[in-house]
């Protein structure tokens, strides 16, 4: 078992194809392929041997994905690295891996070189780009692997054994190693083709933006091989090259986090692009606001179907499915594979329509945290992933997440969920984005407040907000405090971090 096996049976089940286009130039499977077998000899060569570990950062590109498959082939352990995090995050993630090697490019290698001073097991650090510059001290990664023949065989490797290391965010602390093992990975894979409802996505062409360095963006790359279609990648996203690109390409299919269909949205030449080939649209990573969702559909057509996943489940969990009816706030029903209950505070389930905890079993969840046992027992427990979400089940099994736990608001005793006053809030017309958070009260225990990105040019007062809140939620659910932004607080990949408007409620 190796992960790196699905690019062997992808040439085996599609032959010879166009399988990347990057800034203007095509790849063909086969020849990704032949450049990942002979980085896995490369690596071995190096004295790198099975279960060491091999940092990848850098932007994305076709050495992204070579670099992962030849990781895998060699017996080695991937663990990506956004390449936005700066020099001291990066420090802490080399030396707790205890990586040998690491995988950049030219305009990300300053950062490579301070974050790791005092990286004790590192070795190598290899650079992209034109091998007759790349930086005193370093390998290139073009003579690499272009100097070797290519391993054909890839390492055997146990279902347990780990092929990626992907570290949060750390909005709590440091960040926490999520261990995925190939059997993990494999079967999340499995699980999402499974849950198809048609095999339309066979050979289809899609727009890939996600960063590849993170467990979404994994995820769709590594389905890439099961459905043998033409993926063109962008370095980062930018929503007009994005629709640029769609328009070009006449692509079929984008899978992206909630903040890049807003902005796709707001982009005032949206209109100028023709967006009708894309059938699916994906969200996940974060909640999709079901007025955002509507608006999006209405102005670039075909259907958005979301998703609900983690890191910590390979990821997905639930997906909406072709042909099934939509329940709007739903996720849909869990993947083929999965199991999803709904528990109380004591681990004991619930009934169908009562809100808990989302937990979740599979083959798909990943055995816990890189050297850390104390929160690895706390969220996996008896096989079942401890998600932190709140949300329900109704009686047709369709997921329904309703807030993170920590993000509950509770005001007078009453329990408030941002998420349905958030929902109320992106009914006006003149909200782009907005965040409910609580804000701690003498007399009420939380306050609730909404910070809000007005839509360009629009007029809009925090009287308004309030009263368009009190005509459509309870009182008690009313913001008690609006504020407008430019923007809202955001990490590397798009997701509103609550924690700092948390902060700012607090200072404010």
């Amino acid at each position: 078992m190796n992960l790196a096996s699905l690019a062997d049976k992808n040439i085996e089940e599609f032959g010879t194809y166009d399988r990347l286009v990057f800034e203007g130039r095509t790849f063909t499977n086969e020849e990704l392929h032949e450049k990942s077998k002979r980085l896995a000899t490369a690596l071995q060569k190096l004295g790198l041997g099975p279960d060491d570990k091999i940092v990848i950062m850098m932007m994305n590109g076709p050495e992204v994905l070579i670099g992962y498959s030849g990781i895998w082939r060699a017996g080695l352990i991937v663990v990506p690295v956004l390449f936005l995090l700066e020099a001291h995050e990066l420090a802490y993630i080399l030396e707790n891996s205890e990586a040998k090697a690491v995988i950049t490019s030219p305009e990300i290698h300053y950062k490579v070189i301070d974050g790791a001073k005092n990286a004790s097991a590192l070795e190598h650090v290899i650079v992209t780009g034109d091998s007759n510059s790349v930086p005193e001290g370093t390998l290139s990664f073009e003579t690499l692997v272009s100097e070797v023949s290519p391993l054909e065989d890839a390492v055997e490797r146990k279902k347990d054994d780990l092929a990626v290391i992907l570290y949060t965010s750390g909005t709590t602390g440091q960040p926490k190693g999520v261990m995925q093992t190939h059997h993990n990975l494999l079967a999340n894979s499995e699980n999402g083709y499974n849950s198809a409802t048609n095999k339309d996505a066979i050979g289809a062409t899609s727009l890939l933006v996600l960063p590849l360095a993170h467990s979404f963006g994994l995820s769709v790359s590594i389905a890439g091989y099961r459905y043998g279609g033409k993926s063109i990648l962008m370095k980062w996203f930018n929503p007009e090259e994005a629709l640029k690109l769609i328009d070009e390409h006449k692509v079929e299919g984008m899978a992206g986090v909630p903040t890049m269909f807003v902005y796709m949205m707001a982009h005032p030449d949206a209109d100028k692009y023709d967006t009708s080939s894309v059938t699916r649209w994906l969200v996940g990573a974060a909640p999709m606001p079901t007025e955002q969702l509507a608006q999006f559909e209405k102005k670039f057509g075909g259907t958005m179907y979301v998703g609900y996943g983690l890191t910590e489940s390979s990821p997905g969990i639930a997906i909406e499915r072709e042909g099934m009816p939509r329940k709007p706030g739903s996720t849909g029903i869990p993947m083929e594979g999965v199991e999803v209950k709904i528990v109380d505070d004591a681990g004991k389930e619930l009934p169908r329509g009562e809100k808990g905890e989302i937990i979740a079993r599979g083959e798909n969840i990943v055995p816990g945290y890189y050297k850390m046992p104390d929160a690895t027992a706390e969220t996996f427990k008896d096989g079942w992933l401890y998600t932190g979400d709140v949300g329900f089940m109704d009686e047709d099994n369709y997921v329904f997440i309703v807030e993170r736990k920590k993000d509950l608001i509770i005001r007078g005793g009453l329990n408030i969920y941002p998420k349905d006053v958030e929902e109320v809030i992106y009914r006006h017309p003149a909200v782009q984005e907005c965040a409910v958070v609580g804000k701690l009260d003498d007399k009420m225990g939380e306050e609730v407040v909404a910070y809000i990105v007005k839509k360009s040019g629009a007029e809009v007062t925090p009287e308004d907000i309030v009263s368009h809140c009190q005509q459509h939620l309870a009182k008690y659910k009313t913001p008690r405090f609006v504020e407008f932004l430019g923007a809202l607080p955001k990490t590397n990949i798009g997701k509103i971090q609550k924690k700092e408007l948390r902060k700012m409620a607090q200072s404010g």
